[in-house]
């Protein structure tokens, strides 16, 4: 058989083909071989997109707990009551109605008035709240020494005996909340304003950095200190009856926490708000809260600055 040029061409390629994949056969098994072992030795797991969220969420929690606690209360101060340092900060310059929390500017111009803490007085008509429509457990004719109104005020936030001892001031109530007045701006709580002394009014107004002066200040009165962290108390009303009051702040009632001063307050302009003044790693600390939601999330606030305050401890 006669073959042309082109065919001579065409069959030697074949050839030369056939006779290249007969010899690289065992060099492309070898190949596979290879591969099949890199790949064992290198497989990645599948990643499962739910584990994978939860463990970029931990860490971002991580992250913010570092910068600050993680707060329900609409504005907040950390500060050490000692040095005036500010450890932590939300919207402290926020003016806000702060309620009973005027219940410890009250005290302060009450005792420093120097009058008999002994003196006994009356539960008036004038004491019966027509702003809120509160009630009291202190009826009208109620008659008790002038310390037993500041003890169930201050640790029980009891407003007719706030508002007693505002009324018997010198000069009367208008000289009593002028007062007030002049004692906050004598401690350069430039943006607090108070019109009457028991919190109800929701013009009683002043920012998280304001009361942390406040407290400061506040903590320099030992009677202040024992009557806002005594949990007991009992008096008895013109009717004969005795009423058993306790601490309104969570915190000292549980008893798991050595607060040396606090104050809690509620009106629904103002929120859940509370002041503490406690001590926290070695630290004496001021804690405010402002315009929480509940009386649940104002505790769980002061929890979780707990929880970052050890964990800030621990990372310095």
């Amino acid at each position: 058989m006669k073959y042309d040029l082109c065919q001579l061409r065409q069959l030697s390629g074949v050839c030369l083909l056939g006779a290249g994949l007969l010899l690289s056969m065992p060099a492309v098994a070898d190949d596979l071989d290879v591969l099949g072992r890199f790949i064992e030795q290198n497989q990645v797991t599948p990643v499962d997109p739910i584990s994978s969220y939860s463990r970029s969420n931990n860490v971002l929690e991580e992250r913010a707990q570092v910068a600050g606690p993680l707060l329900s209360s609409q504005s907040a101060l950390i500060m050490n009551s000692r040095t005036g340092e500010i450890l932590y900060q939300k919207n402290i310059n926020q003016v806000r109605s702060i309620a009973s929390i005027s219940k410890l500017v009250s005290a302060m111009v009450v005792l420093d008035a120097n009058q008999n803490m002994n003196e006994p007085i009356t539960i008036t008509d004038a004491e019966i709240d027509r702003l809120k429509g509160t009630g009291s457990r202190l009826s009208v004719g109620t008659t008790l020494s002038r310390r037993e109104l500041l003890h169930i005020g201050l640790m029980s936030s009891e407003n007719r005996a706030i508002h007693a001892l505002a009324r018997t001031y010198p000069g009367g109530m208008p000289a009593f909340v002028a007062a007030m007045n002049r004692k906050v701006q004598s401690l350069g709580m430039v943006n607090s304003r108070f019109y009457e002394p028991t919190g109800l009014d929701p013009r009683n107004v002043s920012t998280a950095h304001d009361l942390g002066s406040l407290v400061r200040a506040a903590g320099q009165y030992s009677m202040i200190r024992q009557f806002t962290t005594d949990n007991y108390g009992s008096v008895y009303t013109s009717v004969g009856k005795q009423q058993v009051y306790h601490n309104s702040n969570a915190l000292v009632r549980e008893g798991a926490w050595p607060v040396t001063l606090q104050k809690t307050g509620y009106i629904r302009e103002a929120g859940r708000s509370m002041v503490v003044q406690t001590t926290m790693q070695n630290q004496p600390v001021v804690i405010v809260l402002l315009n929480s939601p509940t009386s649940a999330t104002r505790v769980n606030d002061a929890r979780s600055v707990r929880s970052w305050m050890l964990t800030r401890s621990q990372s310095l």
